[in-house]
């Protein structure tokens, strides 16, 4: 199966967003739609699930959170994580963990839920795919317009029988490479 990850478009739409995401069986926007037009013009590629970012409107009526399953894996996804993403990236880097930073690392994996195996999300505009605990974290990055000078990119989510791949779609021409693709095991790492 595969899932279209979309983040931070800020009402705006990327006229080249259906064919990266062609094919999809569903899209994931992990917030700051900026306008319900965006989720519109998603739905006409594939049917989408979205959760509220800092910007959207209450009249968007969407959830700070959604909890679903496909194919059995869980996946969780929230706009903005508790901790932010380069405190994720360090402690990812640094496993095993010891001391206070095993102990800071424990409290933050406890916010989500335990037969969680993937977290989406977005906020930073940055991409980021980690993979921590045996739970992936994927930020697709930003989908909006030019902001910073971070990459423009979305993400794909493939669930397969034996894991889940987390890949980067560029939006645009990038001086400098995305991150590579992560593969999450259904066992977990």
């Amino acid at each position: 199966m595969r899932i279209g990850v979309v983040s931070d478009t800020h009402g705006y739409f990327d006229p080249r967003l259906p064919q990266r995401l062609e094919g999809v069986t569903e899209i994931l926007h992990a917030g700051d739609v900026g306008s319900p037009q965006v989720l519109d013009r998603l739905r006409a590629v594939a049917p989408v699930q979205a959760v509220r970012g800092n910007i959207d409107a209450p009249s968007l009526d969407l959830p700070p959170t959604l909890t679903w399953r496909y194919d059995g894996v869980e996946i969780y996804m929230l706009h903005e994580l508790p901790r932010p993403q380069s405190v994720l990236r360090e402690w990812a880097k640094a496993v095993p963990l010891e001391g206070k930073q095993a102990d800071h690392c424990n409290r933050f994996l406890r916010t989500f839920p335990e037969q969680c195996r993937v977290v989406i999300f977005g906020h930073s505009h940055e991409p980021c795919l980690q993979a921590l605990a045996g739970k992936l974290f994927f930020n697709p990055g930003s989908a909006g317009k030019k902001r910073f000078s971070l990459p423009r990119c979305c993400g794909m989510l493939e669930v397969l029988p034996r894991g889940v791949r987390a890949t980067f779609l560029s939006l645009e021409r990038y001086n400098e490479d995305l991150p590579g693709d992560v593969w999450l095991p259904v066992g977990g790492l």
